[in-house]
């Protein structure tokens, strides 16, 4: 049987997982993931995001980033943005979930919005939103956790691999 872990990366951690984390995200936008990024995306286009966006927001406390495991082997990660607006103190927004493609369909995208939940929770979070491209694998996932549609944008984004636009489903949850 296969073990999930999931773990909220601490500020002295975030160096030794980047390679991880870069890796991930190289196979899932290769694999087609709309998370905003381009095809071709390679591990050093990856390590340079988390690099430069992500791991800052981390250390500064504006941005949770979770890893998930499978058997002590990455395998997917999220965040969860909680410094919005000041009009905004009770919201937080998802950002970047990714399970990388040979580690699907196993639980660990499920694990990783549990632990996004509790994390948003213990962050005085009341309302989490996200987005996601319309008729994804992920809008399932996104539902079975509790997400509610709350509209759709048509023409929105180009897929990663650029030959057409796609529409995106903005989603909520009340915690």
């Amino acid at each position: 049987m296969t073990r999930i872990a999931i773990h909220a990366l601490a500020a002295d951690e975030l160096d030794a997982q980047a390679e991880a984390l870069a890796r991930i995200m190289a196979e899932t936008v290769s694999d087609g993931a709309a998370i905003g990024y381009m095809q071709p995306f390679s591990p050093d286009d990856g390590l340079a995001f988390f690099t430069a966006q992500v791991f800052p927001e981390v250390r500064a406390g504006r941005r949770s980033l979770l890893m998930a495991t499978l058997d002590g082997v990455p395998a997917g990660s999220v965040q969860l943005i909680t410094s919005l607006p000041p009009n905004q103190p009770h919201r937080c927004e998802v950002a970047k979930m990714m399970v990388a493609p040979a580690a699907r369909r196993q639980g660990i995208g499920r694990a990783l919005m549990q632990a996004l939940d509790t994390r948003a929770r213990a962050a005085g979070k009341s309302l989490v939103t996200l987005d996601t491209r319309t008729g994804d694998k992920a809008e399932p996932l996104y539902r079975a956790a509790g997400f509610e549609i709350a509209g759709v944008i048509p023409g929105f984004a180009l897929d990663p691999d650029g030959q057409a636009l796609h529409a995106t489903t903005y989603m909520y949850k009340t915690l």
